[in-house]
């Protein structure tokens, strides 16, 4: 039960975060540092690698989580480069895609070594 949830948890997340990076966004609260959207960057794929690798982690193959770390990483850069295509408000960021890539490091790093949640 738990791991279904998970799972519907992170589909979810992943679509939103697509629409997210895909609209124009107005009201983000700041956050008093000149670099916020670099924060909300880390952030948001820092939570989307926490929730994918806790979900796969489960089959105990360091191949799959390895799989599952690229697919995060192409996805974010994915991302980045169509949001300008279909958005002529939104623009490609290398500085967003590197804070993209150190979220998803730093949330498989977190996921892998801990056990968060324990799906049966």
């Amino acid at each position: 039960m738990v791991k279904k949830l998970l799972l519907l948890v992170a589909i979810v997340y992943t679509i939103l975060l697509v629409v997210v990076s895909l609209v124009n966004l107005r009201g983000v609260p700041s956050l008093g540092s000149s670099f916020d959207d670099k924060i909300y960057h880390f952030l948001a794929y820092f939570v989307l690698a926490v929730l994918w690798i806790t979900f796969f982690k489960q089959k105990n193959k360091k191949f799959r989580l390895l799989v599952v770390f690229a697919s995060i990483i192409l996805f974010g850069i994915f991302l980045e480069l169509v949001q300008h295509q279909l958005n002529s408000n939104r623009t490609y960021d290398t500085y967003d895609l590197i804070a993209n890539c150190l979220g998803v490091l730093v949330g498989t790093l977190i996921a892998a070594r801990l056990d968060i949640i324990k799906l049966k």
